[in-house]
């Protein structure tokens, strides 16, 4: 197997190390927190992505379940139901031979639209099966109310014992969770079973749906919120979806982090392309490791911030410490991966306050996201509360425009200058409607790498798949790429019979090719420090 044939995952470490060792006020020395970017990358064979064919020897690599409401709101206009209906008939014809797949209408309950009513099971494409799906859709109607939590809890139920290993849900709403307390399967309740099982992408029609319900479901199930102006651009905007889905190169990727004694994990949130907190879960490999589980990879490059929180008391000044390894696993996969090999995330202790000050690019910017993200939520809800509150949405607008010139995120200026009343005013333009607002909060969780990172190529090399099998890897310099290549082990450190090296000063054991200790100390086992 060569290199080309292979989908290739890249991991950069960006971090400003220095934390403060001096003691707060009253002598004591409190837990630091130090903060982390990860960069990761997914790239397939040449570019080309993956067609949605399975790999040889395996199963279909989608199962797929549409969702289509059909409450009486989508009658007013009726357009609505006509665009949903093109765009799922859209949808289902790209659906590869012997992907499986059923169409779901909703309203107080869901039906089975496709393979059938009261059939709890999944149809398989094929000729025959795409033209019975097109038909069952063209003859949709819509009545009755909206119920989220029992359309995705039947999509639950349906995706179950599905092998592939992309679950998918396509939810389309027009309206609000408006009847959530009628049904014996709320909304929260079915968003807890749901995750983990499937990814579910949102989207909204009309001028009635709720950026924040759509937000609230894609980030607990591992999807993206959208919405479509003109009900004619729905059909595209599926087709496109669906080539992304057949396109996934990396179904599940984890990211392992096994943080040195006296380190603690505090979060891990992906913060680009939106941001999303991602829960723990115990590492397959047992030990000190936790996994953080992340779905649905294409080409593409996403950001993770990781929190830790270490005690500087007795650990040495000015010298670089490993405080966490971090290593990515990608579990059951049906093609030739190439993983890069595992990074520490360091520390270096410093009395000196100007050091100790300094903020990673990254965090920096992650932190301007929220900032307008709530600048946004703030102007919004002072719109909301009329004329007596214009002056407090104008200033809250103005902030939110300030914040993504300096973030030079285009999309989100964009999308701001549309309740501009005038370019440069910082004045919320009168006339609004509430879904121009829901579509700028949906923009505003939207975010971006700086320019020159997202233009430029994953910015780590990857090493070969079987590299770095133990808590710790070699380092690379934050946020420039590449690890340094191995070098020799220092004079003194021999391996031993086993295979493992002995840290000299804590006495911990690890492999051979460790860079920094693993064990209580964190040193500098080989090589130069990043």
């Amino acid at each position: 197997m060569t290199t080309t044939e292979e989908t290739e995952v890249t991991l950069a470490v960006g971090q400003q190390k220095e934390l403060p060792a001096a003691p707060d006020a009253s002598g004591h020395h409190p837990d630091r927190e130090m903060h982390a970017i990860l960069e990761i990358g997914v790239r397939s064979p040449s570019g080309a992505g993956h067609t949605g064919a399975p790999a040889p020897g395996t199963g279909p690599a989608l199962a797929e379940v549409l969702i289509v409401d059909t409450s009486r709101s989508m009658l007013h206009p009726a357009a609505k139901l006509h665009a949903a209906k093109d765009a799922t008939v859209a949808a289902v014809r790209m659906l590869p031979d012997g992907t499986a797949f059923a169409v779901l209408s909703g309203r107080f309950e869901a039906g089975v639209v496709h393979p059938g009513p009261g059939r709890e099971v999944l149809a398989v494409a094929g000729p025959g099966e795409r033209e019975a799906a097109e038909r069952a859709v063209r003859i949709l109607d819509a009545d009755g109310g909206t119920a989220l939590g029992a359309w995705l809890d039947l999509a639950r139920r349906l995706l179950k014992d599905q092998p592939a290993p992309v679950k998918h849900v396509l939810l389309l709403t027009d309206g609000r969770n408006e009847h959530d307390h009628r049904s014996d399967r709320p909304l929260d309740t079915v968003l807890d079973a749901c995750a983990g099982r499937f990814v579910c992408d949102a989207w909204g029609i009309g001028d009635d749906w709720d950026a924040e319900l759509l937000l609230r479901i894609t980030r607990r199930l591992h999807g993206r919120a959208r919405a479509v102006r003109a009900e004619s651009e729905l059909a595209a905007a599926y087709e496109e979806l669906v080539a992304g889905l057949l396109g996934t190169a990396v179904p599940e990727l984890r990211i392992r982090l096994t943080p040195t004694p006296g380190t603690a994990i505090r979060q891990v949130t992906q913060v680009v392309p939106h941001e999303q907190e991602l829960p723990p879960v115990p590492a397959g490999s047992g030990g000190r490791g936790t996994e953080y589980v992340t779905r649905a990879w294409g080409d593409e490059v996403r950001h993770f911030q990781v929190v830790l929180t270490a005690d500087p008391t007795g650990r040495e000044t000015g010298e670089d410490l490993q405080l966490a390894a971090v290593e990515i696993v990608v579990p059951d996969a049906r093609r030739p991966v190439r993983l890069p090999a595992p990074q520490p995330v360091l520390v270096r202790w410093t009395d000196n306050p100007l050091d100790a000050s300094r903020q990673h690019p990254g965090v920096r910017r992650h932190e301007l996201y929220q900032r307008a993200s709530a600048a946004v939520a703030q102007a919004y809800r002072a719109w909301l509360r009329g004329t007596d509150s214009r002056d407090t949405a104008d200033r809250a607008l103005a902030r939110a425009l300030a914040l993504a010139g300096e973030l030079g995120d285009a999309q989100l200026l964009g999308a701001l200058r549309l309740i501009e009343a005038a370019p440069g005013t910082g004045r919320v333009r009168s006339g609004l409607k509430d879904v121009d607002w829901q579509h700028l909060i949906l923009s505003s969780a939207l975010t971006t790498p700086p320019e020159q990172q997202a233009a430029a190529a994953p910015a780590a090399v990857p090493g070969p798949a079987s590299a770095g099998t133990g808590p710790s890897g070699p380092p690379g310099a934050p946020g420039s790429g590449a690890p340094p290549p191995p070098e020799p082990a220092l004079a003194g450190l021999p391996v031993r019979a086993d295979g493992l090296v002995e840290c000299p000063d804590c006495r911990w054991l690890g492999p051979a090719d460790s860079v920094y200790c693993g064990g209580d100390c964190g040193r500098l086992l080989r090589g130069a420090p990043a």
